[in-house]
């Protein structure tokens, strides 16, 4: 699969997956808690090889200023990831925070699917967008065998260099 189909996949993925937890009643915090796991180590892995292999194989002169504000976003999402890994679903804060990171979530969505994808492909050729995405769907994989979001906390001082 190449790396953008990649990345649009994942972007599905938890728009669903945001979905499913508006739709949860008041009260279950179990379940609520849960799919706010599935939703972080998703976004953790995915900020991850976009940080990692994405951006860094993308950042050309036509690039580097939607490269340069989509990590400050990623930088914004972890924050709230991290707060949001320090609260109870029960939390009169838990639903703002979730909300805002939804919200978030979908801008950043939009600019790099809207904007940044166009330039890509101006950029990359077909066979490195394929080898790109080989190698990003492996590191995710790998990544999502253990609890990606467990290492967002200690990725919230600074953005991710480019």
């Amino acid at each position: 699969m190449n790396a953008l189909d990649l990345l649009k996949e994942q972007h599905e993925e938890v728009s669903k997956l945001f979905k499913k937890f508006e739709k949860l009643e008041d009260g279950a915090d179990g379940e609520r808690r849960e799919l706010f796991i599935r939703i972080a180590d998703r976004l953790s892995a995915h900020a991850t090889i976009e940080e990692q292999y994405f951006y860094p194989s993308i950042k050309t002169d036509k690039t580097e200023d939607l490269v340069r504000e989509a990590v400050e976003e990623h930088l914004g999402v972890k924050r709230i990831i991290a707060d949001l890994l320090e609260l109870e679903p029960s939390d009169e804060q838990f639903d703002a925070k979730m909300k805002v990171l939804m919200e978030n979530v979908e801008h950043h969505v939009e600019e790099e699917e809207d904007e940044l994808f166009k330039l890509v492909r101006k950029v990359l050729n077909a066979d490195q967008l394929l080898a790109l995405g080989v190698q990003m769907k492996a590191e995710f994989d790998e990544m999502m065998e253990a609890e990606p979001r467990n290492e967002v906390p200690l990725q919230t001082d600074e953005a991710a260099p480019i």
